[in-house]
């Protein structure tokens, strides 16, 4: 019996692949995908996590992947499903974090190296069609370019055109998102024939969706983002609802009749009937 695979689009899965020290070339030619340097990555070096805090007060963070490559550079990864309307500031924040974690107390500037943030979002955050889009520090007018130092990549998943032949696959970029979007596509199993560490990658999502331990903690992750969406989902209903009493309470103020109200707020004749008794 075939197994199904579990998604790549999860948290810990796509560490299991892109963040595994075994197979190392699954994020050299996932990031050389991604920032297509003139001078390719040969290596990377994967680095903890936990991003620390400097005071007590500071928020707690964990990235999906954090690596430095044979340049110096320092990339987060990071994988996201649910707009949470704070994707920017978060990237902004985690960018931050690791340029100034790169000194320790009395070092000089001179020792901060290139510092990016990968987002790989499974929802349309900016307001083109463009599905893969980066920025960095530019004069406003002229367009020169300050420095390369900061560079924020927005990935977003949805945006990624359906395709079925591997001839409308152009970039290696695209690729890998074929893959991270629909592993167990005819699409993949054909790029698995010609890209050897998509290859890799599926033998190594192959074997985690076949281990029983970490199928469970899918299921035991699955069930808290449900968890997670359910509660934001009632506690975006009841900021509803308050919202629209409080409407309805200034629109009985101001004499307007019930039929007014009930359209205006989708509350219903009861809900109306007892806001009004007590605002008596």
């Amino acid at each position: 019996m075939t197994v199904a695979l579990l998604p790549p689009k999860m948290d810990f899965v796509f560490k299991r692949i892109f963040g595994n020290e075994n197979h190392p070339n699954v994020l050299i030619s996932f990031l050389n995908a991604v920032l297509n340097p003139v001078d390719p990555i040969k290596s990377v070096r994967l680095k903890d996590t936990t991003i620390e805090k400097s005071h007590l007060e500071d928020k707690y963070s964990r990235l999906d992947v954090k690596a430095m490559t044979n340049k110096g550079e320092h990339i987060n990864i990071e994988i996201q499903l649910k707009d949470e309307y704070n994707m920017i500031k978060r990237s902004l924040y985690y960018w931050s974090k690791l340029y100034e974690g790169q000194l320790e107390n009395g070092e000089n500037y001179q020792k901060l190296s290139r510092t990016i943030c990968i987002n790989l979002l499974d929802f349309n955050l900016l307001k083109h069609d463009k599905f893969h889009s980066f920025y960095r520090l530019k004069d406003c007018e002229t367009n020169e370019e300050l420095t390369d130092v900061m560079e924020l990549h927005f990935i977003e998943l949805k945006k990624m055109k359906d395709v079925k032949r591997i001839e409308e696959v152009k970039t290696k970029l695209e690729a890998w998102l074929y893959f991270i979007n629909q592993p167990d596509s005819e699409l993949v199993q054909e790029l698995e024939k010609v890209e050897v560490e998509i290859k890799e990658a599926k033998a190594e999502l192959i074997r985690l969706s076949g281990d029983r331990k970490e199928r469970e903690r899918y299921e035991k992750r699955r069930e808290s983002r449900l968890n997670e969406i359910s509660a934001l989902s009632y506690a975006e209903e009841k900021g509803v609802k308050r919202r629209n009493i409080e409407i309805a309470k200034n629109l009985i103020q101001k004499g307007l009749d019930d039929d007014f109200i009930i359209e205006t707020t989708g509350l219903s004749v009861e809900e109306v009937e007892e806001i009004r008794k007590e605002q008596n």
